[in-house]
């Protein structure tokens, strides 16, 4: 074998399993596998799991913070507006610079899956272009998936949907869009129904940015849903943000979660931004601006937590680490249930894997020999900790690795090393 994992505990909780990869893939998962490895790991049975995977991402502007200048009002729409004097600005070296940065951070962290969305309401397609040489560039290592995005409006901005069409044309996957950032709500529609029947007609998958807005009116979901079961696009199609369900009524909602479930339109929550752009027009009580995680998770509808922004015009951190984003989701979302916390780590991984589609994801044999060894015993101890990526696994070949996070202590009458790891079946009840 190629490479064997000796002593490892899975995700739905097995452990004492040893994983096996020959050839790029997960020969054998099962105990006490008598083969050897040209190379073994011991993972004295902490948690291995699948990669990280981002469903939300914005790789063209990520890294750009302060150019060319800060977001004071720390809006969307400040955001917006500022992206839009960065983008002239823009060359091509500069956003593969920043976009390759970015993906060695992803890939230290043990997230090898993006999907980022990329703006086309540039004529020149410069950052279309660059993120494809990107994507080129970093396939050994990491999956990139492209969204056409028209940041500036489908319709509202003149020449987005040809823009679109071009992207594609050039390789970018799947069709996005702003429908809440169209100049009426009847134009918001209009662009999702273009949408949608664009994707249709090509056999492509869809992701839009919907009402990504405190206003509880605003209600694309609704007819995204509504063209998705119109037009058999079941299962193909993601409505990112949804911060406008936060402030719905119940009544309301009660009738569009069904409508979402029917349709099989699956959401993407993005915690660390949604809770720092909602809200910024109320005064007290403030509103989170997640949207309804808990409420849709209990209906069968697949949610993802993405990143969104790193470093850029709407967000002024981040790291690329997706156990600080389910850190806060299930903060936000107020999931602290085991269970609960079960599903912000699946949220993570398994789901958000499903969403991009991705093929031989997962720790079964079969699978692509693609996964992360983490200081922890669990999902969940790895979420609490935002636990150290001890070694990174991509095709079998270990690609990164890093330290376990340990204090030495010099207290009396107390031992001098200390980790901060629960012992094995903490959260097993």
């Amino acid at each position: 074998m190629d490479l064997i994992v000796r002593n490892a505990t899975l995700p739905d909780g097995r452990r004492g399993l040893d994983l096996a990869v020959q050839a790029g893939r997960i020969a054998a998962v099962e105990p006490r596998i008598a083969a050897r490895g040209r190379e073994e790991i011991d993972a004295a049975g902490r948690l291995v799991t699948p990669p990280f995977v981002d469903a939300h991402f914005h790789l063209d502007a990520t890294l750009s913070y302060g150019l060319p200048r800060i977001n004071r009002s720390g809006t969307l729409l400040e955001g917006i507006a500022l992206w839009g004097e960065l983008k002239p600005l823009l060359t091509h070296e500069a956003v593969i610079e920043r976009a390759l940065k970015y993906c060695d951070w992803a890939v230290g962290r043990g997230l090898l899956a993006i999907r980022s969305h990329v703006d086309v309401c540039d004529d020149r397609l410069l950052a279309v272009e660059a993120l494809l040489e990107v994507r080129k560039r970093v396939a050994p290592y990491l999956d990139l998936q492209l969204v056409a995005f028209p940041q500036d409006g489908l319709l509202r901005s003149p020449r987005a949907f040809e823009n679109l069409q071009r992207a594609i044309a050039l390789g970018v996957e799947v069709v996005g869009g702003i429908p809440h950032f169209e100049r009426t709500m009847a134009e918001g529609a209009e662009s999702v129904r273009l949408l949608c029947e664009f994707a249709a007609a090509r056999g492509l998958r869809v992701d839009l940015h919907c009402d990504e807005t405190d206003d509880p009116l605003s209600r694309h979901i609704e007819t995204l849903a509504a063209q998705t079961h119109r037009l058999g696009l079941h299962g193909r199609v993601v409505g990112s943000h949804l911060t406008s369900m936060h402030s719905m009524d119940n009544y309301y909602v009660s009738k569009l979660i069904p409508l979402m479930k029917e349709s099989g339109v699956a959401v993407v929550a993005n915690p660390l931004v949604n809770i720092v752009i909602q809200g910024r027009h109320d005064t007290y009580p403030k509103r989170r601006g997640l949207t309804r995680v808990p409420e849709l998770l209990a209906a069968g509808i697949d949610v993802a937590f993405g990143q969104d922004c790193t470093m850029d015009p709407w967000y002024s951190l981040g790291s690329g680490d997706m156990l600080d984003v389910a850190h806060m989701g299930l903060h936000i979302a107020q999931m602290t249930g085991v269970e609960a916390m079960r599903a912000a780590f699946q949220a993570i991984t398994e789901t958000p894997a499903r969403l991009l589609g991705l093929d031989g994801y997962g720790l079964a044999p079969g699978c692509h020999g693609d996964f992360v060894l983490l200081d922890a015993s669990d999902p969940i101890e790895a979420i609490r900790l935002r636990a150290a990526r001890l070694a990174v696994v991509r095709r079998g070949r270990i690609i990164s690795r890093a330290p376990a996070a340990r204090a030495e202590l010099n207290l009396p009458g107390r031992p001098a090393h200390t980790d901060f790891r629960l012992p094995p079946a903490g959260y097993d009840s």
